[in-house]
């Protein structure tokens, strides 16, 4: 049998800190201190309907009731009710085993169940020395490897091993581990500022992390000068030995009771009191502002104007975030536009205006008439708007409110200084995508003209017919909005002369037809 198999063995026969506990529940339900649901077939549950009962109240239980299996019996023993109790045991067992730690000097010992990943993070671990292993103690471990080879070189068929020798097996692995993990001697001044986790294994036992120093707990040192010269010398002040603080979750356990107050001493309130007070206040202060539209607005403009004009500002209470955001995809132009200019002008005179300090922004905005609020208002909450639709950032409910916004401010990007170009649209799509946009602004036979070309000509040329007609692609439209179609020229546009010189003979004849062609 393998070394691992062996081990599995015997280590399910080891005592854990969970059987442990498993007896005082046996104890505790025994006198019948916890409610128990007895499984189907025994007596209790042949009574008239046959359906469990809760043990305290005698109450039946319906439908599928929230009851946790008795994580210790694997048969059908029954179901316990009260997880609570098993955590309050098991609490109990680690604080026994933190009393029993509290002799080697620590000045904490921190107990839980299971401490989270990464519990230890900020603190230093102490550095101790392992003690040797004695010539004695050398010898008897040899005799175990010796002991334990033989008996797997033995039973090394495909047979089970006999009760006697697995037991066996188990014993002599757990005497050779406690040879390898060696204790650890720690400095005692080390000892004294440093603490100790207690936890449970993930095997069931106990697990032990010695020797952590919290950032307060540091040696403070403290330069003074010498008798002999004026260097001076490290002294590193003593710390008193003390009693263990045992903590369960933070709090203390069995702490004692703070000394009474002094009649004439005023202490800080409670942080509990000061919460609970604050609570009533903050709710009295918004049914206030609730009832003050003036003030609820300039509030509402403090907090954008924190957002847009003042990096890294907390200066109010109001739980609202102005995000501004900038663009994943910097299209051509879009630092030139028209909107970008204004933007910027605009917000560059509001910065004039407003205090380089944020803590005196309020009275700043208080002296502010309510046209002036009112602007820069707009300004503020203009710089939240975010219509860029992104492939990995869908916003449905997001984007339909920017269509809404749009219609209700007659959004008009020709207005705005779009033009369809060959950098911001034309020479970006299909050669289709290009004679939809000549057809749609300047109709059918502007079209043909241009049908023929290659496709970097053909960007050039309908970049000129589409020049002042206000034609848009479709996101750029507001929602809703068909394009208008161009109605039939009584004449074809002639294509400039750098054009039609370069085009064949076929090119000339397809620019003689349109005519014919849209006749039929």
């Amino acid at each position: 049998m393998s070394h691992t198999t062996a081990h599995a063995r015997a280590g399910s026969d080891r005592t854990s800190i969970y059987e442990e506990i498993t007896g005082k529940i046996t104890r505790e339900l025994e006198a019948g201190r916890v409610p128990w649901v007895q499984p189907w077939g025994t007596t209790a549950a042949n009574a008239s309907l046959t359906m469990p009962k809760n043990a305290s109240t005698g109450r039946r239980y319906s439908g599928v009731n929230i009851l946790m299996r008795d994580l210790f019996q694997q048969d059908d023993g029954g179901w316990l009710q009260d997880p609570a109790l098993l955590d309050r045991l098991v609490t109990e067992k680690l604080q026994a085993e933190a009393e029993n730690l509290r002799a080697e000097g620590w000045k904490w010992i921190e107990i839980a169940t299971d401490f989270p990943y990464g519990h230890t993070a900020g603190l230093r671990r102490l550095v101790g020395e392992t003690e040797e292993i004695t010539a004695k103690e050398t010898a008897g471990y040899e005799a175990l490897r010796a002991e334990y080879e033989a008996l797997e070189a033995q039973y090394s068929g495909p047979d089970d091993l006999p009760e006697d020798v697995d037991q066996r097996l188990g014993e002599i692995e757990t005497a050779m581990t406690a040879f390898e993990n060696r204790p650890v001697r720690f400095d005692p001044a080390e000892i004294a500022r440093a603490g100790i986790f207690v936890s449970i294994d993930s095997d069931g036992s106990l697990r032990i992390e010695r020797g952590f120093v919290r950032p307060e707990d540091e040696t403070l040192v403290e330069p003074v000068l010498s008798k002999t010269d004026d260097a001076p010398e490290t002294v590193t002040p003593q710390i008193p030995v003390q009693r263990a603080v045992i903590t369960v979750g933070g709090a203390p356990v069995n702490a004692e009771p703070e000394p009474p107050e002094e009649d004439d001493t005023i202490r800080p309130l409670s942080d509990r009191l000061v919460t609970e007070l604050t609570a009533h206040r903050t709710l009295a202060l918004r049914n206030r502002i609730a009832n003050n539209a003036h003030v609820a607005f300039q509030a509402v403009l403090h907090a954008l104007c924190l957002g847009a004009f003042y990096r890294h500002a907390s200066g109010t209470c109001l739980e609202i975030t102005a995000k501004n955001s900038g663009f994943s995809a910097q299209a051509p132009g879009l630092a030139e536009a028209a909107s970008a200019k204004s933007i910027d002008a605009r917000h560059d005179q509001w910065a004039k205006r407003l205090p380089e300090v944020p803590a005196d922004l309020w009275d700043t905005l208080t002296a502010f008439d309510s046209d002036s609020q009112a602007t820069l208002f707009a300004h503020c909450a203009s710089l939240t708007v975010n219509v860029v639709k992104e492939p990995w950032n869908r916003r449905p409910d997001a984007l339909a409110h920017g269509d809404q916004l749009a219609r209700a401010v007659n959004l008009d990007m020709a207005a705005a200084g779009w033009k369809p170009t060959v950098d911001t649209y034309l020479g970006r799509v299909p050669k289709q995508r290009i004679l939809e946009a000549v057809r749609e602004a300047k109709g059918e036979q502007s079209a043909q003209l241009i049908d023929h070309l290659k496709k970097p000509e053909m960007a050039k040329e309908a970049e000129r017919l589409l020049d002042g007609t206000g034609w848009l692609p479709e996101p750029l439209r507001l929602a809703g909005a068909e394009p208008a179609v161009a109605e039939p020229a009584g004449g074809a546009e002639a294509l400039p002369d750098f054009l039609t010189d370069e085009e064949d003979a076929a090119a000339e004849s397809a620019e003689a037809e349109p005519h014919a062609i849209a006749a039929e």
